[in-house]
């Protein structure tokens, strides 16, 4: 049995969703999800976290938020997009990345994708040093034991293999849409607006 914590679980069973897309059905009636997709982090019988890859969060900048953590950044740093990662503690920080970047306090969600929620990886990013590919998120999505299932078994995800482009990409407008392509679904034929017989 392994002994570290991190990885233990991580390659679940495959009714797990961890490291899976959930996108939101046109029909989902929580407005903070609307065409949301969400990468799921970790998901058990305790219930699963993940972080909506699809919604900017207001008009918070990275440069702006690195001065509010007092980490001095430099000309030539980007600025990088905020996003919303949820609802769930809003002002709680999440760098998701590739996992050529593994530093201590890093949780490994698969082979190629990991989690950090330190001030170190912020640090590494405005220094040059961090991970080849992030996503930097203010707050997450949870649910408790069963809930996700329950949403699931309702009808109010589908779920798609996660790719490097939809978790990292600029493209955000189109992710949505990007990511029912993978499933060969077309957002059209999804409309939440259509008539009821």
């Amino acid at each position: 049995m392994p002994s570290d914590k991190l990885t233990t679980g991580l390659y679940a069973e495959s009714s797990w969703l961890t490291g899976q897309l959930l996108i939101a059905m046109p029909t989902m009636p929580d407005p903070r999800f609307a065409r949301s997709v969400i990468y799921i982090c970790s998901h058990g019988p305790n219930g699963a976290m993940g972080l909506v890859v699809n919604r900017l969060y207001g008009e918070v900048q990275f440069r702006g938020l690195m001065q509010q953590l007092n980490i001095k950044v430099s000309g030539n740093v980007p600025d990088l997009p905020v996003h919303y990662g949820g609802p769930v503690e809003s002002g709680r920080g999440f760098v998701l990345h590739s996992s050529d970047y593994l530093a201590e306090g890093a949780m490994r969600i698969d082979d190629s994708v990991a989690l950090s929620a330190t001030v170190e990886i912020l640090q590494a990013l405005v220094n040059g040093e961090g991970p080849v590919r992030s996503m930097m998120a203010l707050g997450y999505t949870g649910w408790g034991a069963g809930q996700l299932d329950a949403e699931m078994q309702a009808n109010g995800w589908l779920t798609a293999e996660a790719d490097d482009e939809i978790l990292f990409g600029p493209e955000i407008e189109t992710k949505w849409e990007r990511a029912l392509a993978k499933i060969g679904i077309n957002a059209s034929m999804l409309s939440g607006d259509a008539g009821h017989a």
